[in-house]
């Protein structure tokens, strides 16, 4: 049987699950400028963003919808990430 390579492979202690209420998280409202650390809830896969990124801290570039675009840096190099409120956290 061939191995499994999809996104959420490799995360079992990564994606543990997460306490709080859900629609609270769901609520969250950021401004452009605003930090924010990338906290992967895994009770809502929509608008997750990779794994790879749970834990960085990034600044809002802007919104998109009801999503909104952080902008982190990985290795010298400045990404852009697509990330639902429910997967980021403010720092104040």
């Amino acid at each position: 049987m061939a191995k499994s390579r999809g996104m959420r492979r490799k995360t079992r202690k990564k994606l543990r699950g997460t306490e709080g209420n859900i629609i609270t998280k769901a609520m969250q409202r950021f401004s452009e400028g605003d930090i924010v650390c990338i906290d992967i809830d895994p009770r809502v896969q929509k608008g997750m963003p990779h794994p790879r990124f749970q834990g960085l801290t990034g600044r809002i570039k802007g919104a998109m919808g009801s999503s909104y675009m952080v902008e982190i840096r990985d290795g010298g190099k400045k990404k852009a990430l697509i990330a639902r409120p429910e997967h980021l956290k403010a720092l104040e």
